[in-house]
């Protein structure tokens, strides 16, 4: 049996069971496909067990070290707090090490995310510039370091995108990742695998954008808002925790709904919604959006790079800009709409996904026998 340590920063717990769940989800497909999976949760201060996975504390993991041996060691989005100084401690411990790629760990942030929302507490010079400098360093560290470790590694990223960047920003030569790298999408929750959206005659909401922090510049709240505005005659529901409203004003075609959703819920409004709305500035892959997507439901987000990758081939998405409203939302939400219902797209089921993952996973413990 295949024997596996997953380590992530900030893992889900009993208390927070949908945190990273794009990491959650794909432990528990491994477990029912055979292997053996532990986790190593950087920020936990006690052992749990989760979905009869295992998960430990750092304390616990390098107590119970010498007594155990693992096939492979799995990163996700690693940082320098943690994984880089695990990584040196114990890295010659595994034979074989996976590095899971997902946003911000590899990225310059301030020169790839938008500017926040002028409400939001600007950050002091001092932390900005002690920001620029972690960025500055991490990006210098991780290309030594994963040039080094790259003889036993293989890199995994959640998109095309996502690659493109990580080149970009840590100058990582792409002839060291030859026949060491792969693109291995998110795969949707199981609920979005399972159900799917189905037309009716009358919904409650004609657009629906659900957000996990409504205070993030790059998921475009205020473009919705004014989308609202200019479309007086829809009724749109956003869904997400955070400040915004306090500090722009709501329009009355639009319901704010102040609380996070675990994906039984999720499922539940979009079944009341003719359409999702579901602008970003930038993202790695736009995981919930692509559990919309593959549910069914008609979807519009932005002509972006990355989105033309994720949903291309999904009949039920359109794109519109985030430079200009020289378009017609009417146009797109009725041809949408008129098409419902659309064929599953399987793109992002596990099976299209972590099954990828898991014959890498054999491969590379092939190779270190």
């Amino acid at each position: 049996m295949m024997k596996v340590l997953v380590t992530d920063a900030n893992y889900a717990s009993t208390e927070n069971v949908t945190s990273v769940f794009f990491v959650r989800g794909r432990n528990i497909f491994y477990q029912e496909a055979g292997i053996e999976v532990t986790v190593l949760n950087f920020a936990a201060t006690e052992d749990a067990v989760l979905d009869n996975i295992p998960v430990l504390t750092l304390q616990s993991f390098e107590e119970q070290a010498s007594d155990q041996k693992f096939d492979l060691l799995i990163c996700h989005a690693p940082n320098i707090r943690n994984h880089y100084r695990f990584l040196k401690k114990h890295a010659n411990k595994f034979p074989r090490i996976v590095i899971f790629f997902h946003g911000h760990e590899v990225l310059h942030c301030s020169k790839v995310y938008p500017k926040p929302f002028s409400y939001v507490k600007e950050a002091s010079w001092f932390n900005k510039a002690f920001r620029e400098l972690y960025d500055i360093i991490k990006l210098k560290l991780w290309k030594s370091y994963f040039t080094q470790l790259a003889h036993k590694s293989h890199f995994i990223f959640v998109s095309n995108w996502m690659y493109e960047q990580f080149l970009k920003w840590t100058k990582v030569d792409a002839n060291i990742l030859k026949n060491k790298m792969s693109i291995t999408y998110n795969s949707v929750g199981a609920q979005f695998e399972k159900k799917q959206y189905e037309k009716r005659d009358e919904y409650t909401y004609d657009f629906i954008t659900i957000r996990g922090n409504l205070d993030g510049a790059k998921y475009c709240v205020d473009k919705v808002v004014n989308l609202a505005e200019r479309y007086p005659e829809y009724r749109f529901c956003v869904i997400g925790k955070g400040q915004f409203f306090n500090f722009h004003s709501k329009p009355s075609n639009v319901t704010w709904i102040d609380k996070h959703l675990n994906h039984n819920e999720i499922v539940d409004y979009l079944n009341l919604s003719a359409c999702a709305l579901m602008p970003t500035l930038t993202d790695a892959q736009g995981l919930m959006a692509s559990e919309m997507a593959t549910y069914g439901i008609p979807l519009i987000t932005s002509d972006i790079p990355v989105c033309r990758e994720v949903f291309d081939g999904f009949r039920n998405v359109a794109f519109i800009s985030n430079d200009n409203y020289n378009y017609s939302l009417r146009t797109l939400f009725e041809d949408l709409v008129a098409g419902t219902p659309y064929n599953p797209n399987k793109k992002y089921y596990a099976e299209n996904t972590c099954q990828k993952e898991i014959e890498v996973f054999k491969a590379l413990i092939d190779e270190a026998k």
